[in-house]
């Protein structure tokens, strides 16, 4: 198994959780609620690609490959731009400061790279 996937899922996961529990008791009191939904999305994403990274951990005994690696960081780095940005997006109108609203453009290069993931991760099942 591949262990540094092991260990980031766990620790995401958690924070998952974490993010879960501060948006469905604290954030609803402090932000509208179609920025919590947002917020939400965020860690909804976040904890799916969670699981696909344990699957990848998982099959990388099996199959191997640097399909496999690389398909773990793309889901890596889709949960820090996709999520990531959702919840700076969050803080951003939490706060109401200026000045960073565009880290929303961030957010669809998140989702390609948990697309590019999913791709590799089907590619380094077929080629073995």
């Amino acid at each position: 198994m591949h262990k540094n996937f092991l260990l980031t899922a766990c620790i995401l996961g958690a924070l998952s959780v974490i993010l879960g529990a501060f948006g469905a008791h604290a954030l609803k009191k402090i932000v509208p609620s179609e920025t919590v939904i947002t917020f939400e999305t965020g860690v909804r994403y976040q904890f799916y690609h969670t699981f696909a990274l344990f699957i990848v951990a998982i099959l990388f005994e099996k199959f191997g490959g640097g399909y496999l690696v690389w398909s773990g960081y793309s889901f890596i780095a889709g949960i820090f731009l996709f999520s990531g940005s959702l919840y700076v997006l969050t803080l951003i109108k939490s706060t109401q400061s200026v000045g960073l609203e565009k880290i929303g453009i961030i957010t669809p290069f998140g989702g390609l790279f948990f697309i590019l993931g999913w791709v590799l991760l089907l590619i380094g099942i077929v080629k073995k």
